[in-house]
């Protein structure tokens, strides 16, 4: 580490201890899994030791391997746990402190039982209908998630006014935020059509603040989507910058995808990062690879690297709890080199301790950091 970088972390963790007895309300929907990890077998001894398969690359293999014969491929189960981006990010904002109102896909008639601590915890929730599964299979280079969200098309802007009381009561709700978040465009349907509403029945009714609120947007892997979905979808982002101060984060498959989509030809991270932004015209883009975070804000580019981690516990959500750092600082008013600082803190917790960390945690991590104990 750099002195200049020890130096940043040493300011980043007086400006956090001045801040500490924050009072910040958030609204975050929509999406909502249950989430299993699973580790792939790659050599069994016995019926409770087993060697994994290490890299993403071996199981691709694997699979090759068996087209046009068979294979018997067996998952173990190694935790059950909230998921989706809207609850990981809710959840590591709540742990925060920060006052919560989720809407979202987490059991209906009856809260399934990964949200409930989330749920507890929150200052309210919406369920607007059952939850979505993923299979999580993690390795050391990366993981794989096997989605089964077809319950999550129930989600659409009529049942969001039901569930809510209606346009009213929805602005009235967002008046009082001071960061509204719809998150997982990609797996919700019907969610572009949910902004839409927003803006066109919502939108009239809120006021115009000297000091706007902060949107977040979380597209999660837009590659299966068309390209007039995602170019409708960037469109739709666009215009909440009326509202809102709109931050998209994305990590770095995902800009070159959203890159590829505006037709913006870019040899390196920076480039590519500044060339979409130009394109989206929001007050934020945020790109999260495994290593460092950059950002653009107000047309300038920042960066910052991270604690990486070469041996992580947990992988999954480890982007929505850099997400969930990085908004924070933004809503706490932070600058965004110390706004990439807290989110890559934020996830190089998570990643070493398979949780996110309150805030006295954070405290100690950054101190750790900065002194090389981690």
């Amino acid at each position: 580490m750099t002195d200049k970088e020890s130096a940043t972390i040493s300011l980043l963790s007086s400006k956090l201890e001045s801040l500490k007895g924050f009072d910040l309300n958030m609204i975050i929907g929509v999406d909502g899994f249950v989430d299993e990890i699973i580790h792939v077998v790659d050599k069994r001894q016995d019926f409770n030791n087993f060697m994994r398969v290490g890299y993403i690359e071996e199981l691709g293999n694997r699979i090759v391997k068996a087209a046009g014969l068979s294979a018997n491929i067996e998952f173990v189960v190694q935790q059950t746990k909230l998921g989706g981006n809207g609850p990981i990010y809710s959840n590591a904002l709540i742990e925060y402190g920060v006052r919560l109102t989720y809407i979202g896909a987490i059991g209906l008639p009856d809260i399934h039982p990964v949200f409930k601590p989330m749920a507890d915890r929150a200052a309210a929730v919406y369920p607007l209908c059952e939850p979505g599964h993923t299979d999580a299979l993690e390795f050391t280079d990366g993981k794989l998630m096997l989605g089964k969200y077809s319950g999550l098309s129930a989600i659409d802007w009529e049942r969001f006014k039901e569930v809510l009381g209606g346009v009213d009561k929805i602005a009235e709700m967002i008046k009082q935020c001071h960061l509204f978040g719809m998150e997982n465009w990609t797996m919700v349907p019907n969610m572009s059509g949910l902004w839409e509403g927003l803006i066109n029945e919502v939108f009239p009714l809120l006021p115009d603040k000297d000091v706007k609120p902060v949107a977040f947007f979380d597209l999660a892997d837009p590659e299966k989507r068309t390209k007039a979905d995602i170019l409708n979808a960037m469109a739709l982002i666009g215009r909440f910058e009326s509202k809102f101060r709109t931050i998209l984060g994305l990590n770095e498959k995902e800009l070159y995808e959203i890159a590829d989509v505006f037709g913006v030809r870019e040899e390196s991270l920076k480039a590519s990062t500044e060339a979409v932004y130009k394109k989206l015209g929001i007050y934020c883009l945020v790109v999260h690879p495994t290593k460092k975070a950059v950002c653009m804000v107000d047309g300038e580019y920042y960066q910052a690297d991270g604690p990486f981690c070469a041996r992580p516990k947990l992988t999954t959500g480890a982007g929505d709890n850099f997400n969930a750092g990085f908004c924070l600082a933004q809503s706490l008013g932070l600058d965004p080199e110390s706004s990439l600082l807290l989110g890559v803190a934020t996830s190089g917790y998570y990643v070493r301790n398979a949780k996110s960390p309150a805030f006295d945690d954070l405290l100690k991590f950054l101190r750790d950091w900065r002194s090389g104990n981690i």
